[in-house]
């Protein structure tokens, strides 16, 4: 308890000292509700009825707290510290593999290309029976993930079960330090196209993309695509970094301003470029947020690239990172950023909330007009609005059913089991006869779908019994609920064509990982293929980055 108490008392003290301009009234509100909170946890611990856990019951109120600003600040006690700094730097000591639970089972889901389990033979959805030993069953994926980490140069003995071998296969794996690649694609498109898929920004991204470019350029890539369609962000430096590989040195790329004016920063292109001619296009998502905005925003703020997918998410606060006592950590929410138009697009305002604690987007009539350094119009708050929009196509509820159900993984994970002699996916695609064992697999797995319509009938049935109509009209529901039923027995063959798209793409992965899954679903990517046209066509282009 003491520790705890200790703790909050540290995080409000850092508040006090950052206040610089505070007035009095404030610090002795603060000392009150501190001495309030302390007295009040005395009291609860000594005489609620029932045993409490006080270091539970401290880092509720923290969370609680915290929560009431924003979803990002966030209190990271000395026991996340490690998952923390793995989220934020991308190394850790291990075998290189994502792991899930799948229908009740401990599988590896990713056994990243060119690290030690993917190096070992591990392949995607083999079932992790024992690990040194102990057996798994029943533990979670975090637990698993403890015993599969330890220092580099040990080794750890797995015990797997695949698909197709009648006996459990023995591995010893080698741990090493283990760093996770940003740049997860690079390739080749439409003969001159150079395309980089983008998926995070841990240090090194833009090492990585400058590789990628001059590597592509190397290979023929007159114009180039960069991908940062549902990268969530990460470190701001890297993301300014990517900039500067596109524009001339000594631009503002991006400012942060914040209540500590000493902490407000401008940062600059300090580097020189290594191309600033050759035709751009970033394609963005709804899943696109934060350093990823920052590198579409400046990009399209100094007409530099046309951006194509989506609006992005709209995230423009910064967060940094503050000791706390007994190693434990504060994240927390310091500045708002602003691209080179000035604008931020930070689409969600925590500073007023609703009566029920929800918050609302910015709404369009407040958001002001800015100009890019060519005299095109772009707004704030609210994300990045791409140059070319092209709309989301949605998975119907049938495939996210069976996605999340676990089944498109389990017969993908059978599939490439029976298929051995596969030795491409690249131009893959399943025929009839395949999609038709696929239905029958389905069938013997008892697996119903279900939709919002039959969740909303059983609820009109409901309403209909509470109000004492249902004998009138029972008929006529029983009828609708019949139809429904008959219209859901249909699901498999009325999304065939999307249902076999992503069984075929998930195949790729477990046959090749990203690679394979991404060459095979570039052939059917729309906002690629919008972006690829607009490359190729130098008026349609300029006329794009032209002032509007």
């Amino acid at each position: 308890m003491k520790k705890g108490l200790i703790g909050i008392l540290i995080i409000v003290a850092a508040v006090v000292g950052l206040s610089f301009t505070a007035p009095a009234e404030k610090y002795f509100d603060i000392a009150k509700s501190l001495d309030i909170f302390a007295t009040l946890f005395k009291e609860v611990n000594a005489y609620y009825v029932d045993e409490i856990d006080p270091k539970e019951l401290i880092d509720k109120g923290i969370y609680g707290m915290l929560e009431s600003l924003d979803p990002y600040t966030d209190y990271i006690a000395e026991e996340n510290l490690e998952e923390f700094s793995i989220l934020t730097t991308g190394q850790y000591a291990g075998i290189g593999a994502l792991i899930g639970v799948i229908n009740n089972k401990i599988v590896i889901t990713n056994p990243y290309a060119g690290l030690p389990a993917n190096q070992a033979g591990l392949k995607v959805g083999d079932q992790i029976i024992s690990v040194n030993g102990i057996n798994v069953e029943g533990k979670s994926t975090s637990e698993v993930s403890t015993l599969l980490k330890g220092k580099p140069s040990t080794e750890v003995k797995l015990v797997v079960r695949r698909a197709g071998q009648p006996q459990d296969i023995t591995l010893q794996i080698n741990r090493q330090k283990i760093k996770l690649t940003n740049v997860v694609y690079k390739g080749i498109v439409q003969n001159d196209i150079g395309y980089i898929k983008l998926d995070d920004f841990t240090p090194g991204a833009s090492k990585e993309v400058e590789e990628a470019v001059i590597e592509l350029k190397k290979a023929g890539a007159k114009k180039l695509i960069l991908d940062l369609r549902d990268n969530p962000g990460g470190l701001l430096y890297e993301a300014v970094n990517i900039v500067n590989l596109f524009i001339p040195k000594g631009l503002e790329v991006v400012s942060t301003k914040g209540k500590v004016k000493d902490w407000n920063k401008t940062y600059f292109s300090l580097n020189n470029p290594i191309d600033t001619t050759t035709p751009l296009a970033v394609l963005t998502s709804g899943g696109s947020a934060s350093a990823s905005e920052i590198v579409a925003g400046a990009l399209q703020d100094y007409d530099r690239a046309i951006l194509v997918g989506q609006r992005t998410f709209g995230k423009g606060l910064v967060q940094t990172t503050r000791p706390l006592s007994y190693n434990a950590q504060l994240k927390v929410t310091t500045a708002k950023y602003y691209i080179p138009s000035g604008r931020c697009i930070q689409a969600l305002d925590y500073s007023h909330r609703n009566a029920d604690g929800s918050v609302d987007k910015f709404a369009d009539s407040l958001k002001s007009e800015f100009l890019t350094k060519g005299g095109r119009k772009v707004y704030d708050g609210g994300g990045l609005d791409p140059d070319l929009v092209i709309k989301n196509e949605y998975l119907s509820p049938a495939s996210v059913q069976l996605i999340t159900s676990g089944y498109i993984f389990d017969y993908a994970t059978l599939y490439c089991a029976q298929h051995p002699e596969l030795n491409s996916t690249q131009n893959f695609k399943l025929s009839d006869e395949d999609y038709k064992k696929f239905g029958e697999w389905l069938a013997g797995k008892k697996f119903v779908f279900s939709s919002e319509l039959e969740e909303q009938m059983k609820e009109l049935v409901e309403v209909a019994k509470k109000e004492r109509t249902y004998g009138e009209i029972q008929g006529q529901l029983s009828a609708l609920k019949n139809q429904i039923e008959l219209n859901r027995s249909k699901d498999l063959s009325r999304y065939k064509d999307e249902i076999a798209k992503v069984l075929e793409e998930e195949i790729a992965f477990h046959f090749g990982l990203i690679k394979a899954q991404t060459e095979l679903s570039i052939k059917s990517d729309n906002e690629l293929k919008e972006a690829a046209k607009y490359l190729h066509d130098s008026l349609q282009y300029r006329t794009l980055l032209s002032s509007k």
